[in-house]
């Protein structure tokens, strides 16, 4: 079984056809994390705690009560925060990560940044802060693509209240003193255009793993499961297949 968390503000639907490719051998499960798609609204503060028991009690039900249940997991951005935590808090429901696009903490100095975030999006709304969001996430030259435009009308219609909640747990994201702990297999994927995670972050996550393995796919950014979809995807499968999952 393969679980699907996805970036901030976005939900289950937003891994182009991920989902349709590995499926010819794997069953996969696409969360909405709270507060986003199809979940409950989110709590205020939002914690990184509280999306982690979401991702494990769906890893359980989906396991229907089998007396040792684990999913790879695959976590993009917020989804591989998450992912993470998950890993360290509950190993016993995790076979295996790939974790893109994001580090291994957020560093207390950006905290404040990173809250800011959400309190704009509260403040002014969301057309406040998705020029600015696309622009972190997707290179120019794919700015006008009818993904991007499917990307700014979710955006858009997200609650700010669950927003701000996201970034909330984002804030609290400090794993990088417990990823040794972590003992199954980890890929980690960047993207070289990444505005969002330096390839210097790519670089500290992995080898924090205590079975890290690093992949940085040339002229993607930060979105890369939209616009390098077939690399990303090719990534990912190799993976899968190497562990045989």
């Amino acid at each position: 079984m393969v679980v699907l968390l996805h970036p901030v503000g976005l939900d289950g639907t937003f891994w182009r056809d991920l989902p349709q490719r590995l499926s010819d051998h794997y069953t996969v499960i696409c969360v909405d994390l709270r507060g986003h798609g199809g979940s409950s609204p989110a709590k205020r503060p939002g914690s990184m705690a509280a999306c982690v028991a979401d991702v494990a009690a769906v890893i359980k039900d989906a396991w229907q009560g089998q007396r040792q249940p684990k999913a790879m997991v695959l976590g993009l951005s917020f989804g591989g925060m998450v992912a993470q935590n998950l890993a360290i808090t509950h190993p016993e429901l995790v076979s295996g990560l790939v974790v893109c696009g994001c580090g291994a903490m957020v560093p207390p100095a950006f905290k404040q940044a990173i809250l800011a975030r959400g309190s704009d999006a509260e403040q002014g709304g969301m057309q406040a802060v998705t020029p600015a969001t696309l622009e972190r996430w997707f290179t120019p030259a794919f700015m006008d693509s009818p993904e991007v435009e499917k990307v700014r009308a979710r955006l858009l219609a997200d609650d700010p209240s669950d927003f701000a909640a996201a970034w909330e747990a984002i804030s609290e994201h400090a794993a990088l003193g417990q990823l040794k702990q972590v003992t199954v297999p980890a890929l980690v994927i960047g993207g070289s255009l990444d505005l969002a995670t330096s390839v210097e972050a790519i670089t500290v996550l992995a080898d924090a793993f205590a079975y890290g393995q690093r992949v940085i796919l040339e002229g993607a950014p930060h979105m890369m499961q939209i616009e390098n979809q077939d690399v990303f995807y090719t990534a990912v499968r190799h993976f899968l297949d190497q562990m045989g999952q």
